[in-house]
């Protein structure tokens, strides 16, 4: 039963020593402070043992004992100085890889942009990325350096109790191997229960972000109690899971704890019937001194200390496989849609060209665009209407790269569109989306960040043109208003200008609106169109649209019908010809 759960586990397992290369220098420098530590401690017992010998048995007067007892105190103070700085190696070892696996995680969420991302559990993915990565930690900074201190250092006890009883040194050879062996029995099921423990993790995370984006909608509908049992029995199954890892964990601690004492009852008595003339053998044909069978008496326990800390480690080992299955898990459910790319540089394209393009989301038979040919030339300003579902968002999507077509190809100054040239493209792009996001922060932070060289001028212009200054004024700090998470404190109109406003400063070659008068009203829609048709900027602006009001902007206007073009053409023309396809309101 175990080889199957073998095979499923190593391509974690290989991932993890992938993981832990950038942190190899910080981890070799932890296992040499362990190291030099226990030979230190080597040195300590050694003191120690004089000292018991000579205070208690030759009765050694305590002034020419002062020496030793110095260079007593000055081990333990080194010694603590080295296990500070282990513990800072490991530490930094650790957040060395905890970061690049964020950085390497965040890396493909932008290379498969939001269209792709929106199809992920939002509250899984922040437990993968937070609290998944946070248990490799442990693994790099005290699992892959106590494996090699557990096989180092009880050799080098070995080295120095072998020389004064092959008995003693035979004892703790022969018993030594009894907790590895016991702590892998133990430790077999650990990986998957930690990984049935995080699994549990990321459902939890998920369903109760549901159920607080949901909560108006759930009270409304009288279900708010229902969901509320529904919380409490997901969160009874992760404290389950939770018990069952630490119960692994404790079970494996004490088991070790167990044989590694017997093992020193072992050589204690073996000491003990040595010196009570019991036994004589052992001691290569002469006797073994107090002070040298204290000695040995003083490093049973610390011989077995590596092998039992890395007994206290193994459940980190195996809370890190766990973590590292569902980490790869999300990772090749984003790889599916991330595509390479690299920097390149593009100018400000002239003409973009679109020639049979289809678009399909997740293997649908429904194409969202279909065999789409269209030309948009610098400085034309394009309306897109349609019903909902008619491939007005799409169109946008893929002009900023955030998906592929299924078939076709986009051509930008007759170079065919691929992931490089995709986000070179978007460096020339500004757009506001149905959906505005804001950060904490203030209004003009918010405005701001889309063109951090912008002046002070060009953002508050860019305000007034957005309508954003027409109630910032009314605010006692203005544009330096604090705004909270995902706007909280505006009206959704309010940050709809806000996300205009953002746009606007970044003055871009190409300016991409997505519903952007939705959430306004008619007076408010008035103005800012207004203020639209006056913008000198000489880009190419597409606005999809379902208000009419939003058509006066456009010179040409496109309409979409279930992914197809079925006419285009100016207000005027259409009005004439076919004025069923052009919104009313």
């Amino acid at each position: 039963m175990r080889t199957p759960e073998v095979k499923t586990n190593q391509p974690a397992r290989r991932w993890l020593w992938a993981q832990s290369r950038p942190a190899w220098n910080w981890i070799i420098l932890t296992l040499a402070a362990g190291l030099f530590s226990g030979l230190l401690l080597v040195a300590q017992a050694r003191l120690l043992a004089r000292v018991v010998h000579e205070a208690f048995m030759q009765t050694v007067p305590v002034g020419r004992m002062m020496p030793v007892y110095a260079m007593l105190l000055g081990l333990v103070l080194v010694r603590a100085g080295l296990v500070w700085c282990r513990q800072q190696a490991g530490f930094r070892a650790g957040a060395a890889v905890r970061g690049q696996i964020r950085k390497d995680m965040m890396a493909h969420l932008v290379a498969c942009g939001p269209v792709a991302i929106s199809r992920l559990q939002a509250g899984s993915l922040v437990s993968t990325v937070l609290d998944q990565v946070e248990a490799i930690h442990d693994f790099v900074a005290h699992y892959l350096p106590q494996m090699a201190l557990a096989a180092l250092l009880p050799l080098v006890i070995l080295a120095f109790v072998f020389p004064i009883s092959w008995a003693a040194g035979g004892i703790l050879l022969v018993t030594a191997p009894l907790i590895p062996l016991f702590m892998i029995l133990v430790g077999m099921g650990a990986e998957s229960i930690s990984q049935r423990h995080f699994q549990a993790l990321a459902r939890m995370s998920a369903h109760f972000l549901d159920v607080i984006r949901g909560l108006s909608t759930l009270k409304l509908f009288g279900r708010s109690k229902d969901q509320a049992q529904q919380v409490e029995h997901v969160s009874r199954q992760y404290r389950r899971q939770t018990m069952a890892v630490l119960r692994v964990a404790f079970l494996s601690s004490a088991v070790l704890e167990f044989f590694s004492a017997i093992a020193i009852a072992l050589a204690a008595v073996y000491l003990g019937m040595y010196f009570l003339g019991y036994i004589e053998f052992g001691a290569y044909g002469k006797p073994i001194s107090f002070a040298s069978g204290f000695f040995i008496l003083l490093l049973a326990p610390d011989f077995f200390l590596p092998l039992r800390e890395l007994g206290s480690h193994y459940h980190a080992r195996a809370d890190a496989v766990g973590a590292a299955e569902e980490i790869l898990k999300t990772l090749r459910q984003i790889q599916k849609d991330a595509s390479p790319a690299q920097n390149v540089a593009i100018k400000a394209p002239r003409l973009i060209r679109f020639e049979n393009v289809s678009l399909r989301y997740d293997q649908s038979r429904k194409r969202a665009l279909c065999d789409l040919n269209l030309q948009i030339r610098r400085g034309e300003r394009i309306a897109v209407v349609g019903q909902s579902g008619s491939g007005k968002s799409s169109l946008i999507h893929l002009l900023l790269g955030f998906t592929s077509p299924a078939n076709g190809q986009i051509l930008i100054d007759h170079i065919p569109m691929d992931p490089s040239s995709a986000l070179a493209l978007r460096h020339h792009c500004a757009w506001v989306g149905q959906t505005p996001m804001l950060f904490t922060g203030t209004i003009r932070e918010n405005i701001h960040m889309a063109c951090p060289g912008a002046s002070h001028s060009r953002v508050e212009a860019a305000a007034r043109m957005a309508g954003v200054a027409a109630f910032a004024d009314q605010r006692p700090d203005g544009l330096d208003s604090l705004v909270g998470e995902q706007g909280l404190g505006l009206s959704a109109g309010q940050a709809q200008r806000v996300a205009i406003a953002r746009a606007l400063v970044r003055q871009a070659p190409i300016l991409l609106l997505d519903e952007p008068t939705a959430s306004l009203d008619k007076g408010t829609e008035a103005a800012i169109i207004a203020d639209l048709q006056s913008w000198h900027i000489d880009c190419i602006m597409i606005i999809a649209t379902h208000r009419a009001a939003a058509l006066s902007l456009a010179e040409r206007i496109l309409v979409l019908r279930e992914g197809e073009l079925v006419a285009q053409g100016t207000l005027d023309e259409l009005q004439q010809t076919r004025p069923d396809l052009l919104p009313r309101n």
